[in-house]
This record gives structure tokens, sequence and C-alpha cells, in this order.
């Protein structure tokens, strides 16, 4: 493992980790919401094994990455432009579960250049999104931080703020009380192993200095994310299960039906963490078809 200190392309500091082959495809791998660039094990070791140099990065606000207050979903498009530059990567391919969906899309869209193919896991929908009940499926503890997020800033850090001081204290399985209306059955399954463990340090880091990631993550999912996701022209791939309580199936749905071409896998047998869990090393193999 290797951590950078890169510079943003207005001066801010992204905190960076590389794995996996040094010498491999480059492929981004971007954290979900709330998060960090810690990346999980299996998936350093699927991709040393297939030949990917695998980055991640902390998000603005998240870790060691300076907060950017206001940034849109677009803005993070040119932070990894930014890493992609300091890292001397021309050409890189991307995937990003939960909250990091939306900001592969938008690479995949404002950076068709650079960017030979994008994987979005459980993305939301941009807010609104016409034809779309966005809450509707959602457990009660996502309903109620979106709609706080709905109210502003200042109503959503209020509700933020304790759920920080919870997630830095508690175990893996009080996590997974914290968040019994998010995890269905098959989500609670892997969430008792390694992927359990992984997810609470993953957050634990991400929130270490506080909530300006998560609470500017969230304030970017609904408001104007800068960028069509149809007016994508490089592959997409795109993952969404049908037990999912984090992002409803109806998510993946409405994306698979206005980014043409892009290549839906919609599955009976999938929530929100078993994407994260099973379909990395699928994914990671799709990508390598175009790099």
């Amino acid at each position: 493992m290797i951590t950078h200190s890169v510079s943003s392309h207005d001066g801010r500091v992204l905190k960076v980790v590389e794995d996996g082959d040094r010498n491999g495809k480059p492929v981004f791998a971007l954290h979900g919401t709330p998060g960090s660039f810690i990346l999980y094990g299996p998936h350093i070791a699927d991709a040393t094994r297939r030949g990917i140099r695998l980055i991640s990065y902390d998000r603005a606000g998240y870790g060691e990455s300076s907060p950017h207050p206001g940034r849109r979903v677009a803005d993070e498009a040119k932070d990894i432009e930014a890493i992609a530059d300091s890292l001397g990567m021309e050409r890189f391919a991307v995937w990003g579960i939960s909250g990091g969906g939306p900001h592969a899309l938008a690479c995949a869209v404002l950076l068709p250049r650079r960017v030979a193919a994008a994987a979005s896991l459980a993305s939301p929908a941009p807010y609104p999104s016409p034809g779309l009940d966005w809450l509707a499926g959602q457990g009660e503890d996502n309903v109620a931080e979106f709609t706080a997020s709905m109210a502003g800033p200042e109503k959503l850090s209020a509700y933020l703020e304790p759920l920080r001081e919870g997630l830095l204290a508690a175990s893996p399985g009080e996590v997974a009380t914290m968040m019994e209306s998010l995890i269905p059955p098959v989500d609670k399954e892997v969430m008792a192993g390694e992927l359990g463990l992984f997810l609470v340090s993953n957050m634990r880091a991400g929130l270490s200095r506080g909530i300006a990631g998560w609470r500017d993550d969230d304030m970017a999912f609904v408001a104007d994310w800068g960028f069509r996701p149809s007016a994508a022209s490089v592959p997409i791939l795109l993952w969404q299960g049908r037990h999912d309580k984090m992002v409803p199936f109806a998510h993946g749905q409405w994306l698979s039906e206005r980014i043409s071409g892009a290549e839906a896998r919609l599955t009976a047998e999938d929530g929100h963490l078993t994407l994260l869990e099973r379909r990395v090393p699928e994914t990671h193999a799709w990508l390598l078809k175009y790099l």
C-alpha cells in the first residue's frame, strides 16, 4: 500500500491510496457514504490477481482530504482527474458503490477522453428524477437523513452529528443494529463477517475529523449534479439489487432506462452490501475489457 497527498486543481489536499499490482491497469474505486479511502482486502487481492493498480481516495471532507463546501457531484471528477495527473495515469477505469456511484457516473460523462469505462454499483438516481418516487422503498433511517438534506445543511448537520458519534463508538454488530431499517437479511448475512469489520473501520476513518464529507455528499445528491447521466458516451456497467433498502431497486431501473447502451445487471438476489462483498471481482473483469 502506498499513500499520497495530492493537490486538487484549486489547491485542496486529497489523500490517496494505491494497492494491488503497482504496474497494472489503473482502476479507481470510489467509496460509499460515509466512507474513506481504505480498500477492502478481498478487492486488493482480486486486483493483484488481475493485474489492476487499484486507487482510492478520501472524497473532499472525509478523512485527511480538505473539505470542499458546496461541492457538486460533478466537482469530484475534477479531483479524480487531478489524482490521475499526479500519478501519471493518462487513461483509467473507475467504479463506485453507493455514494461513490454518482461520482463514477460523473467521470464517465465529464472525462470521456480519460475514462475507458465506468461501473456504478447501487447508485442513487439524481434528485428529482422524473417518473421516480425518490424516497420510496428506502429504509426509515435513509428517509430521515435525506429529508434533513432537503431541509438544508444546518438541519442535516444536526441530524448527522449524533450518528457520527455513535458510529465512532460502535462495534460491527452495534452498527448493524443502528442501521437495522437499511439492512435486509441478505445484507445482514454478509455484514456478519469480514465485511462488517471493514465497513466499520472504513467509516471511522472517513469520519475521524468530522461530518463535512458526509454532509457534503448528501447535499450534493439532492442538488443539481452538474451533468446528466444520460450524456455518458463511454461503456457503463450498472449493478442494482432488488433487496436494497439504502438505494432502492427503482433507482437502478431508472438509470438503466436512461443511460443508452449501459449494461444493466439488475439482480433478484442482491441487496446493497452484497454488491460490495460479491460483485466487485466481476466488475473488475468487466472494466479490464476496456483498458
